[in-house]
């Protein structure tokens, strides 16, 4: 089993640096993104996330820990080799479900089931531990502050002028491209929608943002392998799926419909506080001073991964949180301290609105997504 190039560096609480003015700002994002979600319900009646509405799969799978990891990776969740049930939902950025041919970054969100440990502030009767990842290594801002200017921009235009953000989305991509010719990435053009139109499933995704990893430090990766994802790894989407507008969520059934997945889960340990910082979350911890390395296995077998008619009904009852978790995996830095304030207040008004009250599953049978096995 493969270890750490260098010493990885020891978790301690002054990691961590608070602004002075942290508060006022998680303040101002959390009524920002309520503002967001507000303008959805009178809009369309229903009361959806604050960010990431659009959800294009939902599915149950399984995560079994790795055998004979090395003392620095046997950390929290993975200290013991147990396979646990989980839930895994894809989705999309925006507060909107938007047609798929605005082209935005993928995400995915995996809640664990059946993990024991001391539990973190506001989860203590649950043991669950989620694990929230978009298809880009680094977060498109800085710190709590900038996400908050990027959230704000994004309310004004928020179910607004949907046409125009297809025409928009067209010439980002044509812009990406153009960049990427010449070995340039650009994640703001990706969240504006520019992000190249291939398939979802062969999308490695990443935590973006630090947590606590046990003893140390850590950002997570979750990377296709098995022989049925591989070749789906920047494969374009076929042409009925790039112009339909639930495109995203057509390719994921089609391919569930007829075969199973199975995904690496790897942890990339902070070896250095300067070039792996925790606050300044725009910046690539850099793989040759420490490698993502595997710690777990995911795999989701065949199965019907949206309903029409249930599927909704089925994602009202659910909650995405990385402070659903334990203390061995404490979200760490500006962006997570504000996920801690915003998502409750988020989820307390979808489940007012709606009628549904959102609680944890305790059992994969709690999920009840339709035709699973």
């Amino acid at each position: 089993m493969n270890a750490p190039n260098r010493n990885p560096v020891l978790y301690r609480p002054d990691v961590e640096t608070i602004d002075d003015d942290e508060a006022e700002v998680i303040a101002e994002l959390r009524e920002t993104m309520l503002k967001m979600s507000s303008t959805m319900l009178e809009h369309t009646g229903h009361a959806t996330r604050s960010v990431h509405a659009k959800s294009f799969g939902l599915l149950r799978g399984t995560l079994e820990v790795l055998p004979g990891l090395p003392p620095a990776l046997a950390q929290g969740l993975f200290a013991v080799q147990k396979t646990h049930d989980l839930v895994a939902r894809f989705s999309s950025p925006p507060a909107e479900q938007l047609d798929d041919r605005v082209s935005l970054p993928r995400a995915i969100a995996l809640k664990v089931l059946g993990v024991d440990g001391e539990r973190l502030p506001g989860s203590e009767d649950d043991r669950t531990q989620d694990f929230l990842m978009v298809d880009g290594p680094a977060f498109v801002a800085k710190d709590a502050k900038d996400f908050l200017r990027q959230v704000k921009l994004l309310a004004t235009t928020t179910d607004k002028a949907e046409g125009g953000k297809r025409m928009l989305s067209v010439l980002l991509r044509g812009a990406n491209a153009a960049l990427g010719a010449v070995g340039v990435d650009s994640a703001t053009l990706q969240s504006m929608g520019g992000h190249k139109q291939v398939h979802p499933l062969g999308a490695t995704f990443f935590t973006q943002v630090p947590l606590r990893f046990g003893q140390h430090i850590a950002k997570l990766s979750l990377v296709p392998v098995s022989s049925s994802l591989t070749p789906l790894i920047d494969q374009a989407l076929d042409d009925d799926l790039a112009n339909d507008p639930d495109g995203l969520r057509e390719a994921v059934v089609r391919f569930f419909a007829e075969q199973d997945g199975e995904w690496e889960l790897r942890a990339q340990l902070n070896t250095d506080l300067e070039q792996m910082p925790i606050e300044d979350v725009s910046v690539e911890w850099p793989e040759d001073q420490s490698p993502y390395l595997p710690v777990a296995r995911v795999r989701i077998a065949s199965q019907p991964a949206w309903n029409e008619q249930l599927s909704p009904a089925i994602e009202d009852r659910l909650s995405f949180n990385p402070w659903h978790g334990i203390e061995a995996h404490r979200p760490l830095g500006g962006v997570m301290r504000a996920r801690r304030e915003v998502y409750p207040s988020s989820v307390a008004f979808r489940g007012g609105a709606n009628g549904c009250p959102i609680h944890e599953p305790a059992r994969l049978q709690d999920v009840d997504v339709p035709g699973a096995r």
